[in-house]
């Protein structure tokens, strides 16, 4: 009776406790006593764990109580089950299985008929052999009882192999053997069962629609479906012999006819078809019944194309007023997904296994046919979904024929041939490229159809008005770019393949379009059309002149003849164009530099183009800076850069050709440049056109270029009038039109001048990216650079120039300022946009003098002097890091010239006023490269000055505003992100934003000290795994073994050490996973040279606080994703010290469910293993045991064994829940 009593109270306070902890009116605190009680119970005594929750899930409880009583019996099934004896554990699936019929009535929830389903099959699951046969003979008797009955058995049957379709990665190897053994013995059957289940109750649904009994009919329907959902997660696995023998194949043809179930039915055909050939002698078999599936689909297919006008029609019309018919609309809506399901599984077939219909050329054909008609579909969705194979045949019969090209018989053999060989049949890739090239001409009509994002208002001739084109409702702006993409590669490989084809074709669209809007004037509504075709000019001429791609076409003479005969007919119409327009005007030079790869295999046509950009760039007039604010200047400056950019990727694609004609563009641009009508941004983009052209002339023209271009700037930029800040602040504030403006806008183009030569000199041996933007600049270290004679002179005075920029954001002399310089201080609106994620209109490239970028964002604001100061000071910022950046890369001269001590002082003398993004900045272009790229001999003098004071600081800064953030909600930033009571709510987000991404980059600095190429003389994880535990491993000489190791000089100094530690323990608690996952990389290289050296102080720190900061990283839900990376560094730790130290043990026997008896059986399993997957496993068992639900990150995961809890903490959690409730 006490026990009753007993028991009834549990259950009623469990239930209480279930209902505080997910009642959003519930306190904090309260929400917390409940977790813990009930983490007590399932971490209890696991038969009052089993009494509670059975008790939990009965009709008289609450939905929100049942479902927690389900996830208690899973919980108790998947994590303890082992602590039930055999009678316990039978009793139990007995009680479970009676479930079913509890739950089998026409009123119940469908959630707990899924909870009693994947609860049945966990219980047949863990118990494996000994209740199976028992279980399935049950479960098919309660079929028998009524279609609610058998549609939950369907669902248990579903749920049965869960582990083996769905990744689980704490289920060991051995297990999901077993359980994949157990099964497929099982298929005899279990398959012969389902097959039952759907012919029973298809025509029992049947005949209760024949006599009207409606709500009998959906019971049937729904199991019927239920068994269909479960027949498919076995043809994901199950052998194919096994689904034909027991029908299913033949049953679901039949239901394909049926739009209640031919959706389901398709999904079966599809994950079969998804699966890839076998290699053994089911082979056969296998091509057999994707043959078979294949026509079973071609017939359903071709239903489809005999409709295809009506509808199509009909889809469309539904997208447009789908309320008008709602029945019709259901009707249409499921046309639509079976149409999508017949198409992804027809796609399935021709990626997984072409060699099918590789053997019949009529079958391939008809195939062909099919998915050409799904990719010229205007409903988008179908489209979308054929696109996937046209790209993988056209890139494999590609590879196949540029294998052809090159090779021999030893060669790379494609993905198609592949799949032929295995049947011997090799010679087919050819006929399938074959095949496939008859269709490249639909296929480019459909391309070209679906580049626009919508229909345009005008212009539609060049596209049908029909198709359902790309819409933001499909997706968001970046995966229509990811979209258009693809359609842009598939342009690609036909012009590859078939360049005569693609050339036609794209000859044709231009001249269409040319030829229509020489009728009628062109309307900004027609600029997309416009873009679009650029685009696709580009893509088709890149690709059928780029070297990298020609499969064999253009060493055909016939084929070259033909191809210059098309192309040139196109550059003659675009020559003869007379745009004067400025938005015309930058397009049409958009349309001259895609010609840029046809030019260097036509060298003749040079000269022409040369002249046509010298006559767009001349026809459009300067406007002086007073004008600049003017919409039509801002637009005729942007046409103007963009013809001098078409002139700068010509002169990259067209190789020598331009060679030639050097003097004469050399003359044109001084004529030009006398007359004042090149503007010194369009002479540095000249000038960079002539370092490329250069380039493929040799070093000696090289350097006479870079002589050319950069001597005359030297005397102006060597003179000592920006030594302070009142002289930057002097030159800044001086109107337009006058001395200072011009000087402050020379400096701008200088150093933008200075950063594209160094970007676009030395040889193409090695590439390295430092540029912010990612642009590679490739560089000889075995020889000298074309630029190091020069770094001498152009870097002081850019020093001096970086260290007055700094000291502007100082707060003595920022708040002296004139008003227009401190207002240029404050992020600008675009860069706000940008920090939230917006859209944000700017126009790169165009200055507020002649070059920088200009602010669209508030009315007014172009030109204005604010604006301009603005421009300036970002451009000579960005320029001058990339500079700096650039300059650490071309070998030990930078490092033998330059002063260190100048260079630290320029860059980090004022760095504890710089604002966040700044310091980012810094980081990210300078500090980064100079790491990665200082040589061994200069680390002393020059990271030895410059690491102290920049991680120290980061680590103070980072620190105040983490812990502002956790404890205010508001990230303490210097950045001035302008009135926040004016931007509310965004300013805290831009804050947070500007300190997240210092501590990435912070934590990306690390990461570069810890490189593998800096640090070659510390032992990979691999050779420390082979030493074993820490007891075994040999201590090295420091001093001697690891001089040539980064993180050996980072130890060698106390001050950079300790803050890079300390900033490694501080992000573990800092809720930001793109941090922690660059950081672990550092941490792991301090394990192994803690494991290798004999520093006890560090020794002590990696046992102790870093072991204890990773577990505290664990308790954030952030780093659920890299949740694995951090039990690996715990691995690491725990393996390497535990034997050593006695800190290990100590942090995880603190853990506040740990008892000596489990920590004892974790170390007992642990030194039986010698896998690393194992003993990670090992670990994260144990800190589940030990922290429970409060390790979000792995609570994000499946968890594994866990064992009891400590008696005296559950009832001490028990006692504390029990006592609130009274309160």
């Amino acid at each position: 009776m006490a026990e009753g009593v007993q028991q009834f109270s549990i259950t009623d306070f469990a239930a209480e406790a279930v209902k505080v902890a997910f009642d959003w009116r519930s306190s904090a605190e309260a929400k917390q006593k409940a977790t813990f009680y009930l983490d007590s119970i399932k971490s209890g005594d696991v038969c009052v764990l089993a009494s509670t929750s059975f008790a939990l899930v009965t009709h008289e409880r609450s939905s929100e109580v049942r479902l927690y009583g389900f996830k208690m019996l899973q919980h108790l099934v998947r994590l303890r089950w082992e602590e039930l004896n055999n009678e316990e554990r039978e009793h139990f699936a007995k009680m479970t299985v009676n479930m079913i019929s509890e739950v089998a009535k026409p009123y119940e929830e469908w959630v707990f008929k899924s909870q009693t389903a994947a609860l049945v099959a966990e219980v047949v699951r863990r118990e494996g052999l000994t209740l199976r046969a028992g279980v399935l003979q049950t479960l098919a008797s309660i079929c028998d009882k009524g279609p609610i009955h058998a549609e939950l058995v369907a669902m248990v049957l579903r749920w049965l192999p869960e582990d083996i379709t769905v990744h689980n990665e704490d289920l060991e190897g051995d297990r999901r053997r077993q359980l994949l053994h157990r099964l497929t013995h099982s298929l005899s059957e279990i398959l012969p069962l389902l097959y039952k289940q759907v012919c029973q109750h298809f025509v029992a649904g049947q005949y209760a629609v024949k006599i009207n009994e409606i709500d009998k009919a959906k019971q049937h329907a729904a199991t019927v479906t239920a068994a269909l959902n479960a027949i498919n997660t076995y043809a994901e696995w199950a052998p194919i012999s096994a689904l034909g023998s027991s029908r299913l194949i033949e049953v679901c043809a039949q239901l394909l006819r049926y739009s209640e179930f031919r959706l389901s039915a398709c999904e079966f055909f599809k994950l079969i078809s998804q699966r890839r050939r076998p290699s053994d002698e089911t082979a056969v078999t296998f091509d057999s019944t994707i043959t078979n599936i294949f026509q079973i689909l071609t017939q359903v297919t071709e239903g489809f194309m005999s409709r295809s006008l009506t509808w199509t029609s009909d889809v469309n019309k539904m997208d447009v007023d789908s309320d008008v018919n709602n029945v019709d609309s259901d009707v249409n809506k499921i046309d639509v997904d079976f149409a999508e399901c017949l198409c992804e599984t027809m796609v399935a077939i021709g990626c997984n296994n072409l060699q099918c219909m590789v053997r019949d050329e009529d079958q391939l054909s008809i195939y062909l046919k099919v998915m050409l008609f799904f990719l010229q579909q205007p409903k988008f969705e179908l489209h979308f979904k054929s696109l996937p194979l046209w790209l993988f045949l056209f890139r494999e019969s590609n590879s196949s024929l540029k294998s052809n090209k090159q090779a021999d018989d030893g060669g790379k053999m494609s993905k198609i041939g592949k799949q032929s060989s295995t049947s011997g049949m090799i010679d087919k890739e050819k006929g399938v490229a074959e095949r496939i090239g008859d269709f490249c001409a639909n296929i480019m009509d459909v391309a070209f159809e679906r580049m626009l994002k919508k229909n345009p208002t005008v212009g539609v001739a060049l596209s049908d008005s029909s198709l359902e084109i790309w819409t933001d409702e499909f997706a968001s702006k970046d995966e229509f770019s990811q979209y258009r993409s693809r359609l842009l590669e598939l342009i690609r490989l036909i012009a590859a393949q078939r360049p005569i084809t693609a050339a036609s074709k794209i000859s044709g669209r231009v001249v269409a379009m040319i030829q229509m809007y020489s009728l009628r004037p062109i309307h900004s509504q027609d600029l997309p059309v416009l873009e679009d075709t650029q685009l696709a000019l580009d893509t088709t001429i890149s690709a059928i002149f780029d070297v990298g791609t020609d499969i064999g076409s253009l060493s055909n003479p016939t084929v070259q003849r033909e191809l210059a005969s098309i192309i040139k007919g196109v550059l003659s119409q675009l020559l003869d164009l007379k745009w004067k327009e400025p938005a015309l005007v930058e397009i049409l030079g958009r349309y001259l530099d895609a010609m840029g790869p046809f030019l260097n295999y036509s060298p003749e046509d040079v000269i022409m183009v040369i002249q046509k950009l010298f006559h767009l760039l001349t026809s459009l007039p300067i406007f002086q800076k007073g004008q600049k604010q003017d919409p039509i200047a801002v637009s005729t400056s942007r046409a103007r850069l963009q013809v001098c950019t078409s002139f700068l990727r010509i002169a990259r694609a067209a190789g020598k050709s331009l060679l030639p004609h050097m003097k004469d563009i050399s003359e044109t641009m001084a004529k030009l440049q006398e007359e004042g009508r090149l503007l010194r941004s369009e002479q540095n983009l000249f000038g960079e056109a002539f370092l490329v052209m250069a380039s493929a002339a040799g070093s000696e023209q090289q350097q006479s270029v870079l002589t050319w271009l950069l001597e005359p700037l030297k005397e102006q930029w060597i003179k000592k009038e920006l030594q302070d800040t009142l002289g930057l602040v002097n030159l800044l504030i001086r109107g337009p039109n006058t001395p200072e403006n011009e000087r402050m806008w020379h400096i701008f183009h200088t150093v933008t001048i200075f950063e594209r030569a160094l970007k676009r000199s030395g040889s193409k041996k090695g590439s390295v990216s430092t540029s912010q933007n990612g642009s590679a600049f490739t560089i000889d270290v075995g020889s000298s650079h074309p630029m190091a004679s020069r770094l001498s002179w152009m870097l002081p005075p850019l020093f001096k120039l970086l260290r007055c920029i700094h000291s502007l954001w100082l707060q003595p002399i920022a708040q002296e300022l004139p008003k227009e310089v401190r207002a240029a201080l404050v992020i600008t609106p675009a860069e706000q946009a940008s920090l939230l994620g917006e859209a944000a209109t700017k126009l790169k490239g165009l200055g507020a003098g002649d070059g920088g970028q200009v602010d669209l964002n508030r009315p007014g604001s172009i030109d204005l002097t604010e604006n301009e100061i603005r421009n300036w000071l970002k451009g000579i910022r960005d320029s001058g890091y990339n500079v700096l950046g650039l300059a650490t890369s071309i070998g030990d001269h930078f490092y033998e010239c330059m002063d260190s001590d100048a260079v630290s002082t320029a860059l980090l003398e004022n760095l504890q006023a710089m604002e966040f993004r700044h310091v980012r900045q810094l980081i990210h272009i300078v500090i980064i490269p100079l790491v990665k790229n200082c040589p061994r001999l200069f680390w002393e003098s020059w990271l030895g000055k410059f690491l102290p004071a920049l991680i120290g600081h980061c680590q103070r800064v980072l620190s105040v505003s983490w812990t502002s953030l956790k404890s205010e909600g508001r990230a303490k930033v210097p950045d001035s992100c302008g009135d926040s009571s004016a931007l509310g709510l965004k300013a805290e987000v831009m804050e947070e934003k500007l300190l997240r991404d210092l501590t990435r980059e912070t934590c990306a600095l690390l990461a570069a000290l810890a490189s593998p190429g800096a640090n070659k003389s510390l032992p990979s994880t691999e050779q420390l795994g082979q030493l074993g535990h820490m007891e075994s491993c040999p201590v090295i000489d420091t001093e001697n073994k690891f001089s040539e190791s980064l993180i050996g000089f980072l130890f060698k100094h106390a001050e950079i050490a300790s803050c890079a530690l300390q900033i490694s323990v501080n992000a573990f608690t800092w809720p930001d996973s793109e941090a922690v996952a660059k950081v672990v990389s550092f941490c792991g290289s301090v394990v192994i040279y803690a494991v290798s050296t004999s520093d006890f102080e560090l020794q002590n720190f990696v046992a102790k606080d870093l072991f204890k900061a990773v577990i505290q990283g664990l308790t954030l839900e952030s780093n659920a994703m890299i949740h694995a990376d951090l039990v690996s560094l715990c691995r690491e730790i725990f393996v390497h010290f535990s034997n050593r130290h006695s800190a290990p043990r100590e942090v995880l026997l603190s853990l506040p469910f740990v008892t000596q008896d489990s920590f004892s059986a974790f170390e007992t399993a642990l030194s039986k293993s010698s896998s690393a997957k194992e003993q990670k496993q090992h670990i994260k068992s144990l800190l589940l045991l030990g922290a429970g639900s409060q390790l979000k990150a792995l609570m994000a995961q499946k968890n594994t064994n866990v064992l009891s809890r400590n008696k005296v903490q559950e009832e001490s959690i028990v006692r504390s829940f029990v006592n609130s409730l009274y309160i």
